[in-house]
């Protein structure tokens, strides 16, 4: 197993309030396109906050990841955010732009609770998201270093694992994007605790999940 692994060179850095879940999936389709196609696109989270209306995804005072994938699927894509851009706030669907200048995918990987060997496999071929409970003050406020708590157990936030390394010193952790813009953090990430408990630093291996998308799969009018 390597001990590192970025896959920073496939991400957009983005600033979003509110819509973390959107984010986190958006990000993860983004890595794996670019992974398929050598094309990094930057994706609509505005298409998913205003058309997926169901209960098992998000809107912009929170939600669940999972579905979002198959909810891509089943709607022919999801847009450029050229084509459909980020406007902030939940508004009502364009139902005229499914299936038009969009990435696609052919569904949803779930990786098993609280496996980190699982986890590492997954993120060693592309980005991975998951939820966790920020806690409070000490991740609202991360400025550097290796974050281990303090931190609740409620699957409340979402964000998108990009990578894992360790210190000079042995010490391991991910490489985690957040949703707050580059002024967050160290410049919009934070380095995340591993190889401890087995539900991982702030339960973040309570639910991790990732797009599939073959090689064969085509995007549409890309």
């Amino acid at each position: 197993m390597l001990y590192f692994f970025n896959h920073k060179q496939l991400s957009i850095l983005k600033l979003f309030t509110g819509s973390c879940f959107a984010f986190a999936a958006v990000g993860a389709i983004e890595g794996i396109n670019a992974i398929r196609t050598g094309q990094l696109l930057s994706l609509s989270e505005q298409q998913l906050l205003d058309c997926d209306s169901s209960d098992r995804t998000f809107h912009c005072d929170g939600g669940q990841v999972c579905g979002v994938f198959t909810f891509v699927k089943e709607h022919g894509g999801i847009a450029t955010d050229e084509f459909y851009p980020y406007v902030g706030k939940r508004e009502t669907c364009d139902t005229s732009k499914y299936g038009h200048h969009s990435v696609t995918v052919d569904g949803t990987e779930y990786l098993p609770e609280h496996d980190e060997e699982a986890l590492l496999k997954a993120v060693a071929h592309q980005p991975v998201t998951f939820q966790m409970d920020p806690g409070g003050d000490g991740f609202m406020f991360y400025k550097e270093g290796i974050y281990s708590g303090p931190c609740g157990m409620e699957l409340m936030h979402a964000m998108l694992i990009v990578g894992y390394d360790q210190d000079p010193d042995g010490t391991k952790y991910w490489i985690v994007k957040n949703s707050w813009g580059e002024g967050w953090g160290e410049k919009g990430y934070i380095r995340m605790l591993r190889g401890t408990e087995i539900q991982g630093v702030c339960n973040m291996y309570g639910h991790c999940n990732f797009p599939l998308k073959s090689p064969e799969t085509k995007n549409v009018e890309l």
